[in-house]
């Protein structure tokens, strides 16, 4: 067989070039100008943030499970 190991039945250079003819189809080419790249990460300031998000979510978590322990004994 003249695949050389590879699946499908397929040469190698036959497989590379409908490869690429599909990479050309599937990709637009950009219009206009590119846009700067994103600023940097201060990545202190996002974990203070992330750490900040956590701990409120527990907090209102503590207080929705609080109130939700003295419905139930009213209820009761």
């Amino acid at each position: 067989m003249a695949s050389r190991g590879r699946r499908g039945g397929v040469p190698a250079r036959e497989g590379e070039q409908r490869r690429e003819e599909q990479a050309e189809q599937q990709a637009p080419a950009p219009q206009g100008p590119i846009p700067p790249p994103p600023p940097p990460v201060d990545y202190g300031v996002f974990m203070q943030g992330l750490v900040q998000a956590m701990q409120t979510q527990a907090h209102t978590q503590a207080a929705l499970q609080a109130q939700l322990e003295a419905q139930v004994r009213i209820i009761r």
